[in-house]
């Protein structure tokens, strides 16, 4: 008999609502005993930065509040994402103790984001999986993938893929500079990213999206998918997450640039954009802050910050504290000799504050 999962869908959900759900499912694989768990809803028009983003710097936040367009973080790590009626958000919570997890991030989105492309196959669409998180067709982007792994326990997979996209609302939401808001912006953006509807020439309703994946998931994995709904404990988790995190400002801009950094670098890399904020004293760092739409968990990058801090400034000795401290998928796709990298040219640009 194959396994039985849990499928849960939601409608035109508020962005704290949608993102504690989100993470109320690696919660309740991991303490709750839940089986594998499916979601797919839509948000309320909203825009959703990556966990480790600073979104005064991300996004247009005046613009948005003129616009009706909520804004929020996400737990999991990577970029900026809008959402709306026409975009399709699936998360999905495996326990790491099931055959068909890893706490691996590169080898679960191979597998997932297989599975979605098996499905956007069935609808015509011919996308492929392109590093570090993108499901792109004819090198265009269809889809955004994250992952976290916060829950030690339980492997949380996200996704946005977007069926229809108003690229004008985007470019005036991002904090695009105001030279480059007009045509040449949104021609950009039409370059870079595709939808459904643009690839099919057809505005396929949500719910045929959603089937065809669940049934892509099944087939893939040999399981079966039962409805269901949260439970008491689970909705319970849900309001405890919208009161502590996505309902409360402080976790909205809980990642600031420091406004005492005297050094600042910014490196696109394999595994996303990284800026490091540094400030000197003597030939010390007294402070390193790590931003970005990377992806690796809280206690990571809380680790290697502390490791840091009050640590001679010299490439070899950051590069030996960081190896120290940093596995392999510490921050995905980055290693100790790339952080290291940017890390100098943060402290190049710095003005170091005198001791004493």
């Amino acid at each position: 008999m194959p396994e039985k999962w849990r499928y849960l869908t939601n409608k035109d959900v508020n962005s704290p609502y949608g993102l504690a759900v989100d993470e109320m499912l690696a919660y309740s694989v991991a303490y709750n005993d839940s089986p594998p768990i499916l979601h797919m809803y839509n948000f309320l028009p909203s825009v959703i930065v990556g966990r480790y983003q600073d979104i005064e710097l991300a996004i247009d936040i005046e613009e948005c509040r003129r616009s009706g367009i909520e804004y929020n973080r996400r737990h999991t790590g990577g970029g900026t994402v809008l959402m709306g009626p026409n975009q399709l958000a699936l998360g999905f919570a495996i326990p790491l103790s099931h055959p068909s997890a890893t706490p691996n991030i590169r080898p679960m989105f191979d597998l997932l984001g297989g599975i979605i492309n098996d499905a956007l196959r069935k609808l015509g669409v011919d996308s492929y999986f392109r590093p570090k998180n993108d499901l792109e067709v004819r090198g265009r982007k269809l889809a955004g993938l994250s992952a976290s792994l916060e829950e030690r326990d339980a492997f949380f997979f996200h996704m946005s893929l977007l069926v229809d996209f108003d690229v004008e609302l985007m470019v005036r939401i991002l904090n695009t500079p105001r030279e480059k808001l007009a045509d040449k912006a949104i021609s950009c953006f039409s370059q870079r990213m595709t939808t459904i509807r643009d690839e099919i020439d057809e505005l396929l309703p949500l719910s045929r999206v959603m089937k065809t994946i669940k049934d892509s998931f099944s087939e893939k994995l040999g399981v079966e998918f039962e409805d269901s709904k949260f439970s008491r404990w689970e909705e319970d988790k849900v309001q405890e997450l919208i009161q502590s995190r996505y309902g409360s400002e402080d976790w909205v801009f809980s990642v600031k640039h420091p406004p005492g950094a005297t050094g600042h670098a910014r490196k696109k890399t394999p595994g996303g954009m990284l800026d490091v904020y540094l400030t000197l004293a003597g030939g010390s760092i007294e402070s390193v802050l790590i931003t970005g739409d990377f992806f690796s968990t809280t206690q990571t990058i809380n680790r290697i910050e502390s490791t840091l801090k009050w640590t001679s400034a010299d490439r070899s000795n950051v590069e030996n504290r960081l190896e120290e401290v940093m596995g392999d998928e510490s921050i995905y796709e980055v290693d100790a000799a790339a952080l290291t990298d940017i890390i100098m040219m943060a402290k190049k640009r710095s003005k170091p504050v005198p001791v004493g």
